[in-house]
């Protein structure tokens, strides 16, 4: 009887979308009791649910007592943004994959961090194992070294300042200067390549992308055997790079 009568959880969702949406309406903040009192809830359940909520970091309690939407919470319609923004990219992204058989990524420039936003890959088309962090290793990836080359002269000093040019393979390029002087001589600009420097055994190719004023980089990833179809693969990149940055700068 008593299992019977006790909230269900959905009851108690229900009763926490309640005391958030009386608390939107307080931008400074509103007491436990003034909230209860407004969504009609016995105000022991209103405590109980509060305290869940900043725990979780839905909710945030100030030092007079009040409560008001916490962190977490505002991040959200954020969060949303950029995954209903990676929606419209992603068709693409996998056209891009089974036209080539090759992985394709997607990164941004957040932050002064090179940051992987998007993968599509599939059976035919794998990823390259992500043995090291693309933050760490800007400086070997087609992607990352895409991004630099678009960098002004500051933000790449900036960034060659906090991060370790790695030795990740043989081939992988350590020298700040040497490193730069190759991105900007670049044959195959404005896209850049990644000739083994990452993994052994994978190439990639890669060019610029923007969404809005964040820059960031398309690319593809393939066995090192079908490094002849490189040229072929850029000038595809380029039209679809074009409409990826279209889709990316369409106001939601």
């Amino acid at each position: 009887m008593g299992a019977h009568h006790s909230p269900t959880l959905i009851t108690s969702v229900q009763r926490a979308f309640r005391l958030l949406e009386a608390m939107s309406a307080h931008e400074n903040g509103a007491p436990a009791k003034r909230l209860a009192r407004e969504t009609g809830l016995p105000l022991a359940t209103a405590y109980h649910l509060l305290r869940t909520l900043v725990h979780d970091g839905y909710v945030r309690k100030l030092a007079d007592g009040g409560f008001i939407l916490g962190d977490k919470l505002r991040t959200l319609p954020a969060t949303g943004r950029g995954q209903t923004l990676l929606s419209r990219v992603r068709p693409t992204l996998a056209a891009l994959r089974d036209e080539f058989a090759t992985a394709a990524y997607l990164t941004f420039y957040e932050d002064g961090e090179i940051r992987v936003a998007e993968i599509v890959d599939g059976p035919r088309a794998p990823r390259v194992d992500l043995w090291v962090g693309f933050e760490d290793a800007g400086h070997a990836t087609a992607l990352g070294k895409s991004v630099l080359r678009e960098l002004d002269d500051e933000a790449r000093k900036d960034y060659l300042s906090r991060h370790h040019l790695a030795d990740l393979t043989p081939r992988t390029i350590t020298s700040p200067p040497e490193l730069l002087r190759r991105i900007d001589s670049s044959s195959v600009a404005p896209a850049v390549t990644d000739l083994e420097e990452y993994a052994l055994g994978t190439v990639c190719v890669a060019v610029p992308v923007h969404c809005g004023d964040t820059l960031g980089s398309l690319g593809v990833s393939l066995p090192s055997g079908r490094l002849s179809r490189l040229p072929e693969i850029r000038d595809r990149l380029l039209p679809t790079a074009t409409r990826v940055t279209r889709s990316l700068s369409l106001t939601i």
